[in-house]
């Protein structure tokens, strides 16, 4: 990257199997330019996003949501969800229950959520969605708690950032929070940890990957969901090997986009 030669075992590699980069220790890694290149990363992509009560897709709740649409149409939002909110995740997105009060009900918001993704599939528009393991079994897991009809999940088409990202560097970077994602790919965010201002990054996130990276930008976004189940799977894999050596609890390499009931899901 930064043009200087790079003896063997004195470096580190990034990318992709078969098409490897190769940086000096000290460089700052940087992607590849943009292309002109046709690819799905050209049509108009939808992204969501939700702060909550905690780290548990399963278990904890929604506080807010932004539905940003592939028209513009974008649609944001508060929920009372009626639960206490812990402290610590209410210093990290400043939602309080002063904030929410008066803010529609769970029932309410999900329903409006489900109905939104669910034209998302019907009209085979992309959603993009950071770490989508744990936003989207979220919201299949209120929705059941609410008794709200879920989206047709089969056919969702969704694009995940973090996963995708995985996929070329390979953990190769260090930390990939959507911070780390974003200032590496020069995309601004602000106000991380605001609805709005993540599910804006995570598309611009979506659309850079998809200019700078060829490959992965060829081919529909059917093909790109089974290249994420596939990217997903390896990265479970390569955590689980570590993981074992040191007691830690495992992923499962098929909870994408959706944990499976009863498996291991990752956290937000």
């Amino acid at each position: 990257m930064c043009g200087i030669a790079v003896a063997i075992a004195a470096g580190r590699l990034i990318g992709l199997p078969g098409s490897w980069r190769t940086i000096c220790l000290g460089c700052t890694p940087r992607p590849p330019a943009r292309g002109d290149h046709p690819g799905w990363h050209q049509a108009p992509l939808a992204s969501l996003d939700f702060e909550t009560t905690g780290v548990d897709p399963l278990t904890d709740r929604v506080l807010s949501y932004a539905l940003l649409g592939d028209r513009g149409d974008d649609v944001t939002g508060l929920v009372d969800a009626g639960v206490e909110i812990p402290p610590a995740s209410a210093a990290v997105h400043g939602l309080t229950a002063e904030v929410l009060a008066g803010a529609p009900s769970s029932v309410e918001a999900i329903a409006r959520i489900a109905a939104w993704v669910q034209d998302l599939v019907d009209r085979g528009v992309g959603l993009v969605v950071y770490n989508a393991a744990y936003d989207l079994t979220m919201l299949r897991a209120e929705a059941e708690r609410w008794g709200v009809g879920q989206p047709d999940w089969q056919r969702l088409l969704v694009v995940d950032p973090y996963v995708v990202d995985w996929g070329i560097e390979r953990g190769g970077l260090g930390p990939r929070r959507l911070t780390d994602v974003a200032a590496y790919y020069g995309v601004p965010l602000d106000h991380a940890h605001d609805a709005t201002a993540d599910a804006r990054a995570a598309r611009e996130i979506a659309h850079e990957i998809g200019r700078r990276h060829p490959a992965v930008a060829s081919g529909t976004l059917a093909d790109l969901m089974d290249r994420q189940r596939g990217w997903f799977a390896d990265r479970a894999d390569d955590w689980n090997d570590y993981a074992r050596r040191v007691g830690r609890s495992l992923d499962d390499p098929q909870g994408w986009p959706l944990a499976r009931v009863g498996a291991t899901v990752l956290t937000g």
